[in-house]
């Protein structure tokens, strides 16, 4: 079974200039606890995975051979 990873565009970046480029698409990680708080735990400039704000961001759907290639990155 293939998992599909969730990928977001981000929109805003308010306070978190260093972390994220806006209009720039950021990989989602799975975290139902973030979720709950209206959060998305994504993984940053830093490479690291922090929590944002789920307003920053505007979910995207990726063609699978797109996705692909964002994976390998």
């Amino acid at each position: 079974m293939e998992v599909f990873k969730e990928f977001v565009v981000c929109i805003k970046n308010t306070d978190y200039a260093d972390s994220l480029e806006v209009r720039k698409i950021y990989q989602v990680l799975p975290g139902s606890k973030a979720n709950s708080h209206q959060m998305l735990r994504i993984i940053d400039e830093s490479g690291e995975d922090y929590l944002y704000p789920n307003s920053y961001f505007m979910p995207i759907e990726l063609s699978a051979p797109l996705q692909q290639v964002l994976e390998m990155s």
